[in-house]
């Protein structure tokens, strides 16, 4: 056993779940052979605690780093940072010029606060939004965080999230009395949102713009002109697709502007950095309730976020892993077609996956993790591109996942998989209505 898998086991002991995201555990990717940890990251490679180099094709940090790991720029800003002090009694001009460029980025927006997590995020913008709007009742469709407000979908009936979150979800240590404030809504299903609207007193709608599909019949328009007629604060959660496909909310690509944005993960390239964004109107709300916390003051992340940005800005990062996200998809279903097998592939281009149809659709992913490790990446069934993925990068992927799609048309044309996993089969992912 490699010295990730020891150090996993001990930390299974003392903390609970292993880590603190579920989407970095070891057995959502392969149990008792994931590396687990890493002690460097450059690029879009990573070396474990034995130091053996991976290239990452999967996740890369969870989306966080879409100029590779550990940017030169802004490592060096951040550094400048930590030498200058990265907290004081008095309050860092950062957030201000950060708060200043998100603007000028979304012209429809006036104010901004900030925060260190996603969660974070959408906790502050349904704080905001409900005391805008003086009603308690949220319809939601997508993933947005592990706050008591979101989790209290499912009090009362656990599958309200199964599409958006993880099926059979038991939302304990969530009060009861929070039952019948959040309802779910499918994406791109406009009578269900309507027929929600009009039977519960819905004072904010909160979505995720688009996920594994775009929006069909004018969804985002209607979902607009709904929340309009209807007096309903609008809150899209960007901190998944922010600045992947535009610079800014991929919701300026559909020309509809919500009340409320949130942004993070990207924001500042793997340093803890979010925001919340929106109109005077619904943000001054956020002066009749309390929203505050130490270390949203803190200096390193609108430092790391304002030279994200300029970076982005400059080398037109969302163009560039667009067109890599794009050209991955291609030549997965490429390979699939090759190799005469049946996959369906989703996504935004830049956060891009691919899946397998039939009851052995996870033992599949799993044997790809399992022989892509063994030749030297860190893979999935999914991929957040970044500027590091060269093609270079890109074309060795493909060669070596070549021979691991020939192992899977053998085990479909009738070889035990069982056979060929070393350990036990990854654990389900997250599932999501859009």
């Amino acid at each position: 056993m490699r010295s990730g898998q020891k150090l996993w086991q001990r930390a299974k002991n003392i903390i609970p779940g292993g880590n603190m995201l579920l989407s970095k555990r070891a057995e959502m990717f392969l149990p008792e052979q994931w590396p687990a940890y890493y002690s460097k990251a450059k690029g879009c490679k990573i070396w474990d605690l034995d130091g053996k180099e991976y290239i990452d094709m999967c996740i890369m940090g969870i989306g966080t780093n879409t100029l590779g790991y550990s940017h030169e720029e802004v490592d060096a800003a951040v550094t400048a940072t930590v030498a200058s002090g990265n907290m004081s009694t008095l309050n860092a001009a950062e957030e201000v010029y950060l708060a200043e460029k998100l603007i000028e980025i979304h012209p429809w927006a006036d104010m901004a606060r900030f925060a260190r997590s996603g969660g974070e995020a959408n906790a502050i913008a349904i704080r905001i939004a409900r005391a805008a709007s003086n009603k308690d009742k949220v319809a939601i469709c997508g993933y947005h965080g592990w706050h008591d407000w979101y989790l209290a979908a499912n009090l009362g009936d656990d599958n309200h999230l199964a599409g958006h979150l993880l099926p059979g979800l038991d939302p304990k240590g969530v009060p009861q009395n929070l039952k019948g404030s959040v309802f779910p809504f499918n994406y791109n299903d406009y009578d269900e949102l309507e027929n929600l609207v009009n039977t519960h007193d819905i004072g904010v709608i909160k979505m995720e713009v688009m996920r594994n599909q775009g929006p069909q019949n004018d969804f985002l328009y209607k979902v607009r002109e709904l929340a309009t007629r209807r007096g309903i604060v609008l809150i899209f959660d960007e901190c998944t697709s922010g600045f992947r496909q535009t610079f800014g909310g991929i919701h300026k690509m559909f020309g509809v502007e919500p009340d409320i944005a949130m942004f993070g993960k990207a924001l500042g390239n793997g340093y803890a950095v979010t925001a919340i964004i929106g109109r005077r109107e619904v943000m001054e709300a956020a002066q009749s309730t309390f929203i505050s916390s130490t270390f949203w003051t803190e200096r390193i992340g609108s430092t790391a976020a304002l030279k994200t940005l300029e970076i982005m800005e400059r080398e037109k990062s969302w163009e560039k892993i667009t067109e890599t996200g794009t050209e991955v998809t291609k030549r997965w279903k490429l390979l699939a077609d090759k190799h005469g097998l049946s996959i369906t592939t989703s996504g935004l281009p830049a956060i891009a996956s691919f899946g397998f149809t039939g009851p052995n659709s996870l033992a599949y992913k799993t044997l790809i993790t399992q022989e892509m490790l063994s030749r030297g990446y860190l893979a999935s069934n999914l991929l957040f591109s970044s500027t590091a993925h060269t093609p270079e990068i890109i074309d060795g992927y493909f060669e070596a996942l070549e021979s691991v799609f020939s192992l899977i048309k053998e085990c479909e044309e009738g070889r035990d998989i069982s056979t060929l996993l070393k350990g036990p089969v990854c654990h389900a992912g997250f599932k999501r209505l859009n």
